[in-house]
């Protein structure tokens, strides 16, 4: 059934496009960590202790291990985005997406597990890449049908002005429009989604 769903246009279309959206989800989540902010404005200093905003304050206050998680989200995000990396880039987000919903489980978060479960879930991206992943568990690592997307540059540099898009933004604002984020992000992929279509080689008729 994977080798089908490989030849489907549309299934390679929505894993390009997964990369993308998880992808530049870490990456701006990492950047306030990597400068050393708190994730959220609230000050959890005086939360109780067993809370969501004492444990995320406990991170906080330890600085480099703050620092570390947003660098590897940047990292894992970076890889997804290249599409050329992915397959490491999936490799990366599977523990660190795993650890972020289990956190949301351990407290009281509202609905967010449901965010961060799906976040979890979308990381079928690396059983998207089992052909070429069985070489880990001493399986021989098997061929992968041709892609219909056309060049891979195309998809590439899409994923490249949105990490440099979201991580420029994330950067240089603390204080930040989420809608602005995402419309940009938005407007970048369909641009990318256009020109990547348009670069598809013709595909020849089947014959009756």
């Amino acid at each position: 059934m994977l080798s089908w769903l490989r030849q489907r246009l549309l299934m390679q279309l929505f894993i390009v496009y997964l990369r993308y959206l998880i992808g530049a989800a870490f990456v701006f989540a990492s950047l306030i960590k990597i400068k050393g902010h708190r994730f959220t404005t609230a000050d959890g200093s005086t939360a109780p202790l067993h809370s969501a905003w004492h444990f995320f304050e406990t991170m906080y206050q330890s600085g480099l291990y703050w620092q570390f998680i947003g660098v590897s989200q940047l990292l894992a995000g970076l890889l997804l985005l290249t599409q050329r990396y992915a397959r490491l880039g999936a490799l990366v987000f599977l523990p660190i997406i795993a650890n972020i919903f289990v956190i949301t489980l351990s407290f009281d978060f509202g609905y967010t597990p449901v965010i961060t479960g799906l976040m979890l879930l979308a990381n079928l991206l690396v059983w998207w890449e089992w052909p070429a992943l069985r070489v880990l568990v001493n399986q021989a690592p098997c061929s992968l049908p041709a892609s219909q997307l056309g060049p891979g540059a195309t998809w590439e540099l899409t994923g490249v002005v949105l990490f440099l898009f979201t991580f420029g933004y994330r950067a240089l604002y603390d204080q930040y429009n989420a809608l602005l984020w995402a419309g940009g992000c938005l407007l970048l992929g369909l641009l990318g989604l256009v020109v990547g279509l348009r670069r598809r080689p013709a595909m020849r008729p089947s014959s009756l």
